[in-house]
């Protein structure tokens, strides 16, 4: 498939989007924590009144959020089609008007999705005299691209934007995520690192590692490109979340910048002995005082000694 001439002008906006608008990607994370209303024990899951979906997929539509009887996903809202948001963010549903909420609902109802062929669809294709509108659940489903950055556009599979990089994976290449086959060529579940050009992978798996890594430690994992790998990522439509590595999360490896202080060596060297220095409490080990060239070689001609004496005991061996 050809990418269209609006995608390959709108390619140098996106990868300035990219680098300047993070933030907007994650832009209800922390909305959704004040916007959010908790439901009783029995209370039945409202739907998002854009995607009419009481389940769907966190990482795609972002979180629900409740607010004076509307309830919509963060990303629902931010790709919607029409649907423009102020700025003063504590109005409404972190800055979308309940009013502009019901209408974008009201026009969903008349629009299906080429995708899943249901009314309701709010976000159409900003290609070309393109009039094609789907749901945000089904985007990947229908090989749709989301670009999770500033301006939020959306592609449906004829316009969106494919990798300009040529690359063809060799006979046998697995996505060095999962160790899985990736296809022959790539396509749209099937990228490759613009910047190595070999590593390969599928779109889930390089998902599941953005939404892990976020924005701050996102790279490749062949070649650890850090700069164009990230934004040739968001313009394929990898959402990729402005925050820290999940693995940062309530220091799960402060233990690893602890450093040993006790000394376990069977003899220690230390002149005033292994309880004194213990005792110095200045939270380092100790080294040993350091030790003539003949001590070097004394202990290098016993160990070469004793491996000479192992090998001639085993050669008699039958």
């Amino acid at each position: 498939m050809v990418i269209s001439s609006s995608i390959k002008s709108d390619r140098e906006y996106l990868h300035l989007a990219a680098t300047t608008s993070l933030e907007d990607c994650d832009a209800g994370e922390t909305a959704a924590m004040s916007d959010s209303k908790q439901e009783g024990a029995g209370a039945r899951e409202p739907a998002c009144m854009l995607c009419r979906r009481a389940e769907a997929d966190p990482d795609m539509c972002g979180d629900k959020l409740q607010k004076g009887g509307l309830c919509a996903h963060v990303f629902c809202m931010l790709f919607a089609t029409l649907l423009f948001r102020q700025e003063n963010r504590k109005v409404g549903l972190m800055g979308f008007l309940p009013r502009d909420l019901q209408i974008a609902a009201c026009r969903a109802a008349q629009k299906r999705c080429c995708v899943c062929g249901q009314s309701g669809a709010t976000i159409m294709c900003t290609g070309p005299d393109c009039d094609r509108w789907f749901h945000l659940p089904c985007a990947k489903e229908g090989g749709c691209v989301n670009v999770y950055i500033t301006p939020f556009r959306s592609f449906c599979p004829e316009h969106r934007p494919e990798q300009m990089v040529e690359a063809t994976p060799e006979p046998d290449t697995v996505c060095l995520i999962c160790l899985e086959p990736v296809e022959d060529r790539k396509t749209f579940t099937t990228l490759v690192c613009p910047t190595c050009k070999r590593a390969w992978f599928h779109r889930d798996c390089i998902q599941g590692q953005a939404l892990c890594a976020g924005a701050f430690y996102f790279q490749c994992p062949l070649c650890r490109d850090s700069v164009e790998f990230p934004v040739e990522m968001l313009i394929l439509g990898i959402r990729l979340p402005f925050r820290d590595a999940t693995w940062e999360d309530n220091d799960a490896f402060a233990d690893l910048g602890v450093r040993h202080s006790q000394c376990n060596a069977r003899d220690c060297l230390y002149p005033g002995g292994r309880e004194e220095a213990e005792e110095r409490g200045d939270g380092q080990p100790q080294q040993a005082p350091p030790r003539s060239m003949a001590a070097d070689a004394a202990i290098f001609l016993t160990g070469h000694r004793q491996r000479q004496q192992i090998k001639g005991n085993t050669q008699h061996v039958p």
